[in-house]
């Protein structure tokens, strides 16, 4: 799932010549962090919308129970892109390495959690979109899980810069994968390389595979 405007807005020019962006990378962020960022820019995602609805507050539940579980697998990544003036997270990414899940115990208690804080209806729905995005990631492909920028953000490049960094650092020899239920994401996502391999219906949705090699 991703939310990255395709509006690009110049950064700032220094005395050589050179673009200076005006945030830098972090590359552990606490997965507090990346839910509550996360969860702000999803407001208006159709996947999480269908789950969660129009409330704040169970975005923001579900981000952090899901992440809280994720980040428990060896291997899983986040970034956040914060602003350098006050190192303010604007963006946020999550990555799951190839063929990495939770156990059965942590998936349950996932499961649990979601239910409890979430309701059952979103509990179900995700299990729903999770079973159909899973039996299509590509093998050795890392999954970029989620990406996006806050709303106060959108248009300035801070999501680019983010996915700029990803997909130049982490390690995926063979590749990326993702999926997107917001058609305006696929053609921003060919400009990255990602072609797609799928087009489903999920309910309301029409949520779209895609992948991107790894370096030949």
């Amino acid at each position: 799932m991703s939310v990255i405007s395709s509006r690009r807005r110049p950064w700032s020019v220094d005395a050589v010549g050179e673009t200076t962006p005006p945030w830098r990378i972090d590359v552990r962020p606490d997965p507090a962090t990346c839910a509550r960022t996360l969860a702000a820019a999803f407001h208006r995602e159709p996947a999480l919308s269908w789950i969660c609805g129009a409330s704040q507050t169970l975005r923001t539940q579900w981000f952090d129970t899901t992440l809280r579980t994720h980040a428990t697998l060896p291997g899983a990544l986040r970034y956040a892109a914060t602003t350098t003036s006050d190192a303010r997270p604007v963006a946020a990414a999550v990555l799951t390495p190839p063929g990495a899940a939770p156990g059965i115990p942590a998936r349950a208690a996932w499961a649990a959690r979601t239910g409890l804080r979430c309701g059952p209806s979103a509990l179900g729905k995700t299990l729903r979109y999770l079973h159909h995005a899973e039996a299509l990631v590509p093998t050795g492909a890392w999954t970029l899980e989620f990406i996006g920028a806050r709303p106060d953000s959108a248009g300035r490049g801070a999501g680019r810069f983010l996915l700029d960094h990803v997909l130049a650092t982490a390690p995926a020899p063979a590749g990326f994968f993702l999926t997107t239920a917001d058609p305006a994401n696929v053609p921003l996502y060919r400009r990255f390389g990602f072609t797609e391999l799928q087009r489903t219906v999920l309910g309301p949705l029409t949520v779209t595979a895609m992948a991107r090699p790894g370096p030949t």
